[in-house]
């Protein structure tokens, strides 16, 4: 993420509820999946929930870099 962007979203954070909310459930996806990423096998459910886990965290990720160009724009 450039310099410039991180400014925002700390901005964001501090300003807008929703975008904290997303913010931080996009940060306990990551480190769901770190933990998952650090077991040596996964079992068929936990592939899943990784697949899963996955497909949410670049669903927020997207809708964050939405309310950032917004906010740029503004």
């Amino acid at each position: 993420m450039e310099k410039q962007d991180q400014k925002v979203v700390e901005r964001l954070v501090e300003t807008d509820p929703e975008f904290k909310r997303k913010y931080k459930t996009h940060k306990d996806y990551e480190n769901k999946l770190e933990k998952l990423e650090k077991k040596p096998r996964l079992t068929a459910t936990e592939t899943l929930e990784k697949n899963r886990l996955k497909k949410l965290k670049l669903a927020l990720k997207d809708e964050m870099k939405q309310r950032i160009a917004e906010y740029l724009d503004k």
